[in-house]
């Protein structure tokens, strides 16, 4: 059974740093491309993050770039995201997901709540 469970979320202060995980179970994460996605109260999920299936590649979205980084260990077949220099607007629960396009798949955790306050 294919399962994506994210870890690491928590309330941190403004400033602080957070690493979420995120462990497949049931496929080869290897084969996959990657993402992060987060979705605040109120608002729609919005794309963090990916990473290319070697690691080779990565991209951000502007709201995160210099603070996010993404990465993963084929291996242990998990993704993370390291997350600094946090900020109030960050505070939302975050998603992983693997997607890969022949034949076109996406699997999606349940998400992780990150919360950003003093």
């Amino acid at each position: 059974q294919v399962h994506l469970v994210e870890s690491g979320g928590g309330l941190v202060q403004p400033g602080g740093s957070l690493r979420l995980s995120c462990a497949a179970s049931g496929f080869s994460a290897s084969s996959y491309v990657m993402s992060w996605y987060r979705q605040a109260p109120g608002k729609e999920r919005e794309w963090v993050a990916t990473i290319t299936r070697d690691a080779g590649s990565t991209n951000y979205a502007d709201s995160v770039k210099d603070r996010f980084t993404i990465s993963r260990d084929n291996a242990m077949n998990t993704v993370y995201l390291q997350m600094n220099s946090l900020k109030p607007e960050d505070t939302a629960v975050y998603y992983c997901k693997a997607s890969r396009s022949v034949p076109r798949i996406a699997y999606w955790g349940k998400g992780t709540l990150v919360t950003v306050s003093s």
